[in-house]
């Protein structure tokens, strides 16, 4: 039965002890602006596993004081209740610059205090992986960091780690939204003065120091090899003075910051999105006017602007709390490659494969993790070199946990990625951090200057050895929850199930023959790779997400994978489409054509009216 509106409010009016987002509830309720009131009062922002994300704004379902001190006690309740020595083993605590941060930081660690639970508070702006850094230096019992990552200036979030330094996963946050709704009593206090409470500990230069050290050894700079420039952007983020250290310890030339983007700006004021994987307009004959423009620009445009006004081949950049890397590289003829996470990733598994190798260690015990709907060029390169080769469901939440039951098994996991330029490096850190991506990227860079290659030029190479890959992802809008049921019912019932098959998937596609079909959907987990009992080696999901490979009947060398599935936060159907051939000209074609199939005879975009870019 539905809460009547009016309890809700008199609720949240009761229990909010912030001056500001009680009275813009008590205004609304004056003003009986119930359209509004109805937006942010339900339904109540749920804990998931990426902890809570969303606009900052009054009411149960918005990020706000009130909701971080509720998800803050539920959290305690439940880190106390399921971790051993939890208190004496404390959490750690980290912010980013986004409006509100710092002081959620603090009403996070009160929660804790209170329940005399040790604290280490970070202090000043860190990058998010320096959290899960530290826990694992400090043996922490959770951890947290408030950051809305990539998300638009309006959002922040509340980002949950568990005792083993990992994203949560189920069913922890269950247990936690639980917790919560058992702990919604606000306890009040100042949190003016927490740094002088016994309890909260200070010990961030020396986890910077640290982290430091530990990400020098993932790259083997030279003094002897040439000097490279490059540009630098932080995306108005937290990244600069990390990655600027990161440098000089290594030996690198510093590189030149993109000067309006390289401060912390919690309202991002050149560009509309703050993710380094929105695509950019710019023209290189235009580049003074984007550098006096006020227009909000592509994430990269100021960035390669810069680069081409300073005669620099390379761009490098993070997101607003340096998880995740991007890069670009200046062409002969002049025009500018943004490097997709997919081609990042298999430059960055090279780099691993080749340092590992130097070690004399046996390749069979190194392994490497990729999401399942990014590249299958690691897959191709196990193969080839015999190390062990693992893909999860996406997220690093599974890539890192992935990692932890790998290396239980012996084996050293000393790369992880997926496509959405998230890229996870050694032991210390079971998550994506874009600090050691931009290290090792320069590095990269620095040793191929040397032998004369680009960074295009050395994938060719690795084209060449493992198979050429490309891929051309997309979506389509979907905003009627019954709509996507249906077409997925349909995909699930496409064809007439031969004599030997029970199964109802498409069996071709733009000429080329299905011959594998992974469906990781709840309620209907199924994997045509797995007899006899057809079930999925991978966890499911709670949404739709079901796998092709297909191989040409003419054409044994040319195949393809493609993964279509729901997003958790967008009304969108994604899909993941990549070809496989050991000569480029091949792929292309074959790429357009089954995206053309997929968009009329399996989703029906027409019929359907689905929209797509």
């Amino acid at each position: 039965m539905s809460i009547p509106l009016e309890q809700l409010v008199k609720e949240w009016l009761r229990l909010d002890i912030n001056p500001t987002t009680r009275d813009d509830i008590q205004k609304l309720w004056d003003q009986q602006n119930t359209d509004e009131l109805e937006k942010r009062m339900r339904p109540r922002i749920q804990f998931g596993t990426a902890g809570l994300r969303g606009k900052m704004e009054a009411g149960w379902a918005r990020m706000n004081d009130l909701i971080i001190t509720q998800a803050s006690q539920g959290l305690c309740a439940y880190v106390l209740k399921n971790v051993p020595d939890a208190a004496t083993r404390g959490v750690v605590v980290g912010h980013d610059h986004r409006h509100n941060s710092e002081r959620w930081a603090r009403l996070t660690a009160n929660a804790f205090i209170s329940n005399n639970v040790k604290v280490y508070l970070h202090r000043g702006f860190v990058h998010t992986p320096l959290v899960p850094f530290s826990m694992k230096r400090l043996n922490a019992a959770c951890g947290v960091m408030i950051t809305a990552s990539h998300n638009p200036k309006a959002d922040n979030g509340y980002k949950v780690y568990w005792e083993n330094a990992v994203q949560i996963i189920g069913p922890h946050d269950i247990g936690i939204e639980e917790a919560i709704l058992q702990n919604l009593e606000p306890k009040t206090c100042d949190t003016s003065d927490i740094r002088a409470l016994p309890l909260c500990m200070d010990c961030t230069e020396a986890m910077k120091e640290s982290y430091f050290t530990s990400i020098q050894s993932l790259v083997n700079i030279r003094d002897s090899l040439p000097s490279v420039q490059f540009v630098n952007t932080s995306m108005h983020g937290v990244s600069d003075p990390f990655v600027a250290e990161a440098f000089r310890r290594a030996g690198l030339a510093l590189y030149i910051p993109v000067e309006k983007q390289k401060l912390p700006d919690p309202d991002f004021p050149t560009v509309k999105f703050p993710n380094p994987e929105e695509k950019g307009r710019w023209k290189q004959s235009a580049w003074k006017v984007l550098t006096t423009s006020r227009i909000l620009l592509g994430a990269l445009d100021l960035a390669i602007a810069a680069a081409i006004e300073s005669g620099v081949d390379y761009v490098l950049a993070q997101d607003p709390d340096a998880d995740r890397f991007s890069a670009a590289e200046k062409g002969v003829d002049g025009q500018w490659l943004t490097f997709t996470g997919d081609q990042l990733g298999s430059l960055f598994a090279s780099h691993v494969l080749e340092m590992y190798k130097a070690s004399g260690k046996p390749l069979s015990k190194m392994a490497m993790i990729a999401s399942t709907v990014s590249s299958k060029m690691i897959e191709a390169m196990a193969r080839v070199e015999g190390f062990k080769f693992v893909d999860c469901l996406t997220g690093f939440k599974f890539i890192g946990n992935t990692a932890l039951d790998l290396a239980k098994e012996g084996y050293e996991v000393l790369f992880g990625y997926e496509e959405a330029i998230g890229f996870m490096f050694g032991s210390e850190i079971r998550d994506k951090d874009g600090v050691a991506a931009t290290l090792i990227f320069a590095g990269l860079v620095t040793k191929l200057r040397q032998r004369g290659l680009t960074v295009k030029g050395y994938l060719e190479e690795l084209y060449q050895r493992y198979g050429y890959f490309e891929t051309k992802n997309g979506y389509f809008v979907c905003t009627d929850p019954v709509m996507v049921d249906h077409i997925f019912f349909g995909l699930r019932h496409f064809s007439e199930p031969t004599s030997d098959s029970i199964v109802h998937y498409p069996t071709s596609i733009a000429g080329l023959t299905v011959n594998a079909v992974i469906d990781l959907t709840v309620g209907h987990g199924y994997d045509s790779t797995n007899p006899p009992t057809y079930r999925p080696r991978l966890p499911l999901s709670s949404g739709h997400m079901v796998q092709f490979r297909a191989q040409s009947t003419d054409d044994q060398d040319m195949s393809i994978v493609l993964t279509i599935r729901t997003s958790g936060t967008e009304p969108k159907i994604k899909y993941y489409l990549e070809g496989t051939a050991r000569a480029c000209q091949k792929v292309s074609g074959v790429l357009s054509l089954v995206v053309k199939d997929l968009r009329e005879l399996w989703m029906k975009a027409s019929e359907y009216n689905l929209h797509s870019p």
